[in-house]
């Protein structure tokens, strides 16, 4: 006869006993084929058992405490940063574009400034807590802003055409970032940060429809 003795303990999942019994004094030898027949299926599932643990193990070492990919999760937050970076910079021009503006379009451009530069506070702050939420460190210092950023910094312009041209380049390179940062997240299933660039392109996109409508 053969028997089997199988035990699991809490530290691991698969951290297998297996004690084997074979009655070498049965001389049958179809009972003794049969046991054999039987150790091997026993050994078979064993091995399959250790190889489904083994994957389970490195699929959970390579993942985040979200379940996404813990090598694309980072290289988001990359992303993100850069995305920070460059909306610091944005916002601090809408603030000098507030402050600065002259001409007959001063009342409307200096109300429009104000919203655009609350509107972006706000989405600096969603895209920092969203690296948090990936486990990482938002950047927080203007060395690293000017360092990453690509929209352009706009020193005393106080003209509106000036004014309203350098806020829709500033969309325009912003939006191109987030393009790059919704196809990294749709690739790393990461549904929270996809739905937040989705939202930002879409506003922008708008933003900058009526922006060059203004100018034209």
């Amino acid at each position: 006869m053969v028997k089997f003795l199988y035990s699991a303990t809490a530290k691991t999942y698969f951290n297998c006993v297996i004690v084997i019994l074979i009655n070498i004094s049965d001389k049958d030898i179809e009972t003794i084929n049969n046991n054999y027949a039987l150790l091997n299926l026993f050994l078979n599932k064993f091995v399959v058992v250790k190889k489904k643990y083994k994957l389970y193990k490195t699929q959970n070492m390579n993942t985040t405490i979200l379940g996404l990919d813990a090598q694309k999760t980072e290289n988001l937050t990359i992303s993100l940063n850069t995305l920070l970076s460059n909306f610091q910079v944005y916002y601090q021009n809408l603030r000098g574009l507030h402050w600065n503006i002259k001409g007959r379009s001063f009342f409307e451009l200096h109300v429009k400034f104000e919203e655009f530069y609350t509107d972006s506070q706000e989405k600096i702050d969603m895209i920092a807590e969203r690296i948090l939420t990936l486990e990482g460190t938002p950047l927080h210092t203007f060395t690293e802003y000017t360092e990453l950023s690509s929209v352009a910094v706009g020193k005393n312009v106080s003209n509106d055409i000036d004014a309203v041209n350098l806020v829709v380049n500033s969309l325009s390179e912003l939006l191109k970032i987030e393009r790059l940062i919704l196809n990294e997240s749709d690739d790393a299933s990461d549904e929270g940060t996809n739905s937040m660039m989705s939202d930002f392109i879409a506003e922008q996109e708008k933003t900058i429809w009526m922006l060059k409508s203004w100018l034209n």
